[in-house]
């Protein structure tokens, strides 16, 4: 049962980004409406719940400034899958989980093995190669830019793992803390949306109907399958399963989007892919709240 809802969340989380893509919508748009319509179905879930949320207040501010962390996060991420489609963004944002074992490295003092100082370097490199270093034959209308701004949405990713990570430290109800989270998101991404010519309230079909399925399946039910699953299941099937997520994110924007990339493009695919998977597998770096990117 708990590999079948690991599974299921992966699955669903696979989709954030294709979802994304056919609202067709600003990036701050969709950024903020994705967590404006969880709020009310997480708020719910909080209030349901039976555990009770003894967080300090300095906590749950913390919850709250993660999630602003993250607005700035989604908004990055969603102007970057404009650029360079769902598959490939997706694949980049993933390089968030070095991120997470660096600066718990030189926060908490976790030091990374001397293996995954070897292959830190090899993923950044197969992040720029992903860009297709400039030739023509690249994927996407800006594929530089783009890979610039997913590379920078694994950093921002990575800062709200940890940070949410330190505001529920004691493991209460994940629902009191995801709940704030989402909040500061929306409270973020109508931040952000200030600077976006493109953002709007106004709901239009079949748009809106795009982002309610990006809120309420992998923001919601893809979330909390995940975080509820993976802790429970070995290191090894974690590592996989959350390999998964990007993998199968690339063969939707194939088949959905004709997102063809090129040789240039392939190769850097695949040396992220597989750094990132020799981390995971080996343990080199700390591993964050066991959920996906994005």
């Amino acid at each position: 049962m708990i590999r079948t809802c690991a599974l299921c969340g992966v699955f669903i989380i696979s989709f954030s980004a294709i979802f994304v893509r056919l609202a067709g919508v600003s990036p701050s748009t969709s950024a903020f409406f994705r967590m404006a319509y969880a709020l009310p179905v997480l708020i719910l879930l909080a209030y349901l719940s039976r555990r009770e949320d003894t967080r300090q207040l300095k906590f749950r501010l913390m919850a709250i400034g993660s999630g602003m962390m993250l607005a700035l996060d989604l908004s990055v991420w969603h102007w970057s899958i404009d650029l360079i489609g769902a598959g490939l963004a997706t694949v980049i944002a993933n390089i968030q989980v070095v991120f997470v074992g660096l600066i718990s490295w030189r926060v908490l003092g976790e030091k990374p093995t001397r293996w995954a100082l070897i292959i830190i370097p090899v993923v950044f490199l197969g992040a720029a190669i992903s860009s297709g270093l400039g030739r023509g034959d690249a994927y996407g209308s800006d594929p530089i830019l783009g890979t610039t701004l997913s590379f920078f949405t694994a950093i921002l990713y990575a800062g709200f793992l940890v940070l949410f990570r330190a505001s529920n430290r004691d493991g209460v109800n994940p629902a009191g803390p995801l709940r704030d989270a989402t909040f500061g998101a929306v409270v973020g991404t109508l931040i952000v949306g200030m600077f976006d010519a493109g953002f709007s309230f106004i709901p239009v079909w079949p748009a809106h109907g795009w982002l309610l399925a990006l809120a309420l399946l992998p923001s919601v039910v893809g979330w909390l399958l995940i975080s509820k699953a993976l802790p429970r299941l070995p290191g090894l099937e974690t590592s996989v399963l959350l390999l998964m997520q990007p993998v199968l994110t690339v063969i939707w924007g194939l088949l959905i989007f004709a997102e063809l990339l090129s040789p240039v493009q392939w190769a850097g695919v695949i040396i992220v892919l597989g750094g990132i998977g020799v981390l995971s597998l080996s343990g080199g770096v700390v591993r964050q709240i066991e959920i996906p990117s994005e």
